[in-house]
């Protein structure tokens, strides 16, 4: 018995433990990752549904700004604890042009601003500042109609309007049948480098549905 006990105690300490806020350090990470989402499926798929002012037809989205997310070469981390003061409304609305709402940038804060070991006011300006390296491809605001293509043209379009950027630093995801998000790695320099592994996983739709900007 008494071995059979300490056989359990031992497999009990083996056990991988799980990862929490509290053991993530902010600002220890590896790279940045820009997300870049089409608003209009975005509403299409959720955002018509929860009347988000998003989906306002006098906003005018195209991609906008889902999150700048700082990510290891493998995983990430998220919700960490800081000293930093969260963000005010002001600053928060202050990001709605390219980011969609206020609660969206709120939301991004939280999970992972608070990981960069930036303030909220610098983590805004850092988000904004890779969200202006991109050059996004006007082609798709010429779009006026739901069309189906494959989201390799979408990954295309971006490494053509953005020649310092290779294959292997952008990926496109989908989420029901719709293109979903391109998203771009960066430095902390905001300098175009190659995604880890977990994040290089494209799309490989070929009739993913795009719907135009209303």
């Amino acid at each position: 018995m008494r071995s059979l006990f300490l056989c359990l105690l031992l497999t009990c300490h083996a056990l991988p433990q799980t990862a929490t806020a509290a053991d993530e350090i902010a600002g220890e990470f590896d790279y940045y990752v820009l997300a870049l989402s089409w608003s209009p499926n975005w509403c299409t798929l959720e955002g018509d549904a929860r009347r988000s002012p998003q989906c306002d037809d006098a906003q005018d989205h195209g991609w906008i700004m889902h999150g700048l997310w700082p990510q290891f070469h493998r995983g990430y981390p998220s919700y960490c604890r800081t000293v930093e003061i969260s963000p005010s409304r002001g600053r928060t609305a202050a990001m709605a042009d390219i980011m969609g709402t206020p609660g969206l940038a709120w939301h991004q804060w939280k999970k992972h601003g608070s990981c960069t070991g930036l303030s909220a006011q610098r983590y805004y300006a850092t988000s904004r500042a890779a969200y202006e390296t991109v050059v996004r491809p006007p082609v798709f605001r010429k779009v006026k109609t739901d069309i189906r293509l494959p989201a390799s043209v979408v990954e295309d379009a971006f490494v053509k309007a953005n020649p310092d950027m290779d294959r292997d630093g952008i990926t496109v995801t989908c989420k029901s049948g719709f293109i979903q998000d391109v998203r771009i790695c960066l430095s902390k320099d905001l300098v175009p480098v190659p995604c880890g592994r977990d994040v290089i996983k494209d799309c490989t739709m070929d009739n993913a549905v795009f719907t135009p900007i209303r």
